[in-house]
């Protein structure tokens, strides 16, 4: 029988290039599994983290089967991001991506006696060949979801096809209620004394469906004529056990849990599940925690998952990889759509190996995930634009969702777009669905501007499913002020941007999924912004999700019907002035408000807010929302001047976006009318920025606007290079189009260097 042996514990591990060792490494550090080597570093606002090559080291016995023939394999849950795997000495295998399950064999290799020694190359440096190339997250290195040792018998279930679980199961529902359940098992070395049992469990663990087919063609469909669905609000699941039979001898067994569901996208009204229209709006999610980096273990995806039902949401962006199988078997237990993915993200490498690697990644993805019934979606890629468009990146993603159709062609593919992808062009019907990164509001361009892009959108395409699969802006809880603005990474100006999407998007429920950048704060070393380096602080929970944000309130009273009642602004606790502005957010028809318990007024609810204007007492004053049989207090303190800490120590000028890197041109005349050139040979608006940059006085121009934030030093570099001038203008918001033709004359007078 297979017997599977965790052996995450006492490895010894070398934060450095130490070779292969010929003996144990005992002087090495002893570390448990699940590691990472960037736990602090990944996120300590130093601007960079160690991405290298590091070794780690275990000894264990060889596992003994009672038959004779035995099979002994090697199991990595994931090794960033690259990994070398050797066994006494002698290399098994080498894997390419930080993100999946790889499994060896090594039974010729382990002793029959004694202690066996199992090394791992683990490394993260950067390379042209392995995704993610470049992205706006940190790429923790490590053995960071655990090593397992599998014993079977010779006849198995398949453990090398790409890291799956030796199943492939296929529920359908049918319309006189029950459903078909398709199912194909992988066996290894099994001769026509094999047979293959399927049993079909209800949540109960009662059997409610049998076969047997032979271990020579062991694909089969089963029928159960009464079937209950797979739904956001009752998951129900059933488990189908697969037994590999030798006459009346069970020799390998292995199991599945499976929903059965139907889904369909209608580009005129949204998402349906099971046939009933139902709006998707939820959260993306990164993997990793404050000095935990992306270590995590299995209760801790499932609080996350929790975290996220708690909020109201139905659906779940993973980004931008393939995530544990904890959370995966969180999310088919509580009920979400979930949208999974590989890491080609904002930048193509043109070697081609980097594009079997992709290849590579997303069938790992589709083999290792396909019986998870949350999963509905299979994204190609992320905001890949930013690093230019060629027919080659083009012919990649078609090639992509080819390959996906073959492997799986009961799921639907889809496609976050970067915000300045045009809306016409080749990056369009080439998968099912699409969606688009937008920030308007905090990166460029105005709040106002996101429900009319959609509808604008819509309009002309009416039949490509449109969705948002990034929105959102940082939120720092240490800001506030009486009127928050764009870039002042207020907590307030957080929550007021989600008031205002959570209305955009609730009044179009064609969108067929919304997903929120993001559910929770999480690390990447080349940010610096709000005076939080080292993060991305756009999450509605704190990266040690201890606090949720204001904004967080708003999307629940939106998205969970249970009943609730919030008073925004706790964190703001010292107030100045005599009147102010009492914000709360409920699901309810109305809020009645209390201060030091006296009566302020009853309001109903517009979009899920109340406002109240209230008189100020000196000193302390404790408020109550109460709206049915839901209540929230917190105590607010009236001051005559408020904490500096309230204000960002640096202020912007408050200008949207990249506008102000434009105000001042010099000589140039901001008024002249005569129309842009782009002459062959000579710089432009249209050329990048590392062409720019390769003529130092045009480079000093672009420089000085952009106030020295990006340039070769920049950590984000390597894609910010890509990007031509037009189009960082287009992210910055409404530059004046006089201060955009004075840029480009300017450019004109310089060489363009290849």
């Amino acid at each position: 029988m297979r017997n599977i042996i965790n052996i995450n514990e006492n490895w010894k591990f070398i934060q450095e290039d130490a070779g292969l060792p010929e003996q144990y490494p005992a002087h090495w550090k002893t570390v448990d599994l699940p590691h990472t080597w960037n736990a602090v570093d990944g996120n300590d606002g130093n601007g960079s983290y160690d991405r290298g090559k590091y070794w780690y080291a275990k000894t264990f016995e060889t596992p003994k089967q009672p038959l004779a023939g035995g099979r002994v394999f090697v199991e990595i849950l994931a090794a960033s991001s690259e990994a070398t795997v050797y066994v006494n000495g002698t290399e098994v295998t080498y894997h390419e991506g930080g993100y999946s399950t790889f499994r060896a064999e090594i039974t010729d290799l382990c002793k029959e006696e004694g202690e066996n020694l199992l090394v791992v190359c683990c490394s993260n440096i950067a390379n042209d060949y392995v995704y993610p190339q470049h992205a706006d997250f940190t790429f923790y290195g490590g053995l960071y979801r655990g090593v397992n040792l599998i014993s079977v018998p010779n006849a198995h279930f398949d453990l090398e096809y790409y890291g799956g679980p030796g199943i492939m199961v296929t529920p359908k529902p049918t319309e006189c209620g029950g459903a078909t359940f398709e199912i194909e098992a992988f066996v290894k070395n099994a001769d026509e004394n094999f047979t293959v049992q399927y049993t079909i469990l209800d949540e109960e663990g009662l059997e409610v469906a049998y076969a047997s087919r032979p271990a020579s063609a062991p694909k089969t469909t089963i029928f159960l004529p009464d079937a209950q669905k797979w739904d956001f609000e009752n998951p129900y699941l059933y488990t189908v056990v697969a037994e590999l039979l030798r006459r009346n001898e069970v020799y390998d067994e292995i199991d599945t849990r499976v929903g059965v569901r139907s889904f369909h996208v209608d580009p005129q009204k949204g998402f349906y599940l099971n046939g009933v229209l139902t709006p998707l709006r939820g959260v993306a999610r990164h993997q990793d925690r404050m000095y935990i980096g992306n270590a995590l273990d299995a209760e801790e995806h499932y609080d996350d998952a929790c975290l996220i039902k708690e909020l109201g949401a139905n659906t779940i962006r993973l980004a931008h990889y393939q995530h544990n199988q904890h959370f995966y078997d969180a999310c088919d237990e509580l009920g979400f759509a979930i949208w999974a993915e590989i890491p080609f993200i904002s930048v193509m490498s043109k070697n081609p190996a980097a594009h079997e690697n992709c290849r590579q990644q997303m069938k790992e993805l589709i083999v290792q995930n396909y019986n998870h019934p949350s999963i509905m979606f299979w994204g190609l890629s992320n905001e890949i634009l930013i690093g230019g468009i060629s027919e080659q990146l083009v012919e990649n993603h078609k090639d992509l969702n080819a390959l996906v159709k073959e492997m799986d062609p009961t799921r639907l593919t889809t496609i976050a777009h970067v915000s300045f992808t045009p809306i016409d062009g080749p990056m369009h019907y080439i998968t099912d669905l699409e969606s688009y990164n937008h920030y308007f509001g905090w990166y460029g361009g105005k709040l106002e501007q996101n429900g009319p892009w959609l509808d604008n959108f819509h309009a002309q395409h009416p039949n490509i499913p449109i969705g948002i699969s990034e929105y959102g802006c940082e939120g720092i809880m240490t800001y506030h002020g009486p009127n928050p603005k764009v870039k002042d990474y207020s907590e307030d100006y957080q929550a007021l941007y989600h008031e205002h999407m959570c209305k955009v998007l609730d009044e179009r429920p064609w969108v067929w999924a919304t997903h929120l950048w993001n559910m929770f704060d999480f690390g990447c070393a080349a940010r610096d912004e709000g005076g939080v380096a080292g993060r991305n602080n756009k999450g509605l929970i704190t990266m040690d999700r201890k606090t949720k944000k204001d904004a967080y309130y708003i999307c629940k009273s939106y998205w969970n019907p249970e009943p609730m009642v919030y008073l925004c602004g706790k964190r703001y606790a010292q107030r100045a002035g005599d009147v102010r502005e009492i914000k709360v957010y409920t699901n309810q028809p109305s809020v009645q408000l209390y201060c030091n318990g006296q009566l302020v007024g009853e309001q109903a609810a517009v979009d899920h807010i109340c406002r109240f204007d209230v008189a100020l007492n000196e000193g302390q004053n404790i408020f109550l929302a109460v709206a049915g049989t839901v209540k929230d207090a917190m105590t607010i303190e009236k001051v005559e001047v408020e904490p500096e800490i309230y204000t960002l120590p640096v202020v912007d000028d408050g200008n949207e976006g990249a506008a102000n890197w434009f105000t001042a041109m010099g000589s140039v005349d901001l008024e002249d009318d005569a129309p842009m050139e782009f002459p062959e040979g000579k710089l432009s608006i249209k050329s990048t920025m590392g062409q720019i940059y390769k003529n130092s006085e045009a480079w000093a121009i672009v420089d000085k606007m952009m106030g020295g934030k990006i340039g070769p030093d920049a950590p984000m570099w390597a894609m910010l290079e890509n990007f031509n001038i037009e189009t960082l203008m287009g992210m910055g918001g409404e530059v004046p189009e006089a201060a955009v033709k004075a840029l480009n004359k300017q450019l004109n007078k310089f060489d363009l260097v290849e």
